[in-house]
């Protein structure tokens, strides 16, 4: 079972940028996907961007510009690169692992990113 550690969530002022880590107790290779969620107060979990091991990326229609996730194989670290960060954009984000057919999914501990001025 692999092992999720996040960093880099804070307070940005609006218009901000923000870099997230996500480690990983192995290498990303043998992960099929990694991945970034975030749920905001009252509200359900939502994608923002995944990864798959062949480097294939996904994000969601509200993210496509602003958000990226830039990965480090020697490090097994997964980015997820934040700019033009709006107020709505204030949740926990959530890094997640999917490891292939017969595992749960694993999910990191959560980080808070708030932006307000």
């Amino acid at each position: 079972q692999v092992q999720l550690v996040e960093s880099g969530g804070g307070l940005v002022q609006p218009g901000g940028s923000l870099t997230l880590s996500c480690a990983a107790s192995r290498s990303i290779f043998s992960i099929n996907s990694m991945g970034w969620y975030r749920q905001a107060p009252g509200k359900q979990r939502e994608l923002v961007a995944t990864v798959t091991s062949g480097g294939t990326i996904n994000y969601a229609d509200s993210m496509k510009g602003r958000f990226t996730i830039p990965r480090d194989i020697a490090k097994n670290t997964v980015y997820l690169q934040m700019k033009s960060l709006k107020p709505e954009d204030t949740a926990v984000y959530y890094c997640n692992a999917e490891q292939g057919p017969g595992w749960a999914p694993v999910w990191g501990q959560g980080t808070q990113v708030t932006v307000s001025s």
